[in-house]
């Protein structure tokens, strides 16, 4: 009767299998989350910087004559 208990609290192969396939999932699902956060901090901070950046009028005078459109 102990063999038997015994033989019920290990896993089948099956289940290892599902184990194994459940632990490579979490694993894809955490590094897709993580390069989604960095994405989003990259962006946050890239739009940060745009609108903390001062733009220099001159500039504007540049590209507009660059493009040929009379200056402002």
């Amino acid at each position: 009767m102990v063999t038997a208990t015994l033989h019920l609290v290990s896993p089948t192969p099956f289940e290892r299998v599902l184990q194994q396939i459940a632990a490579a999932l979490t694993s894809h699902v955490e590094r897709r989350i993580l390069a989604r956060a960095e994405r989003r901090e990259l962006a946050l901070d890239l739009l940060r910087e745009q609108q903390t950046r001062r733009h220099d009028p001159r500039q504007v005078d540049h590209l507009l004559a660059t493009v040929g459109l009379p200056r402002r």
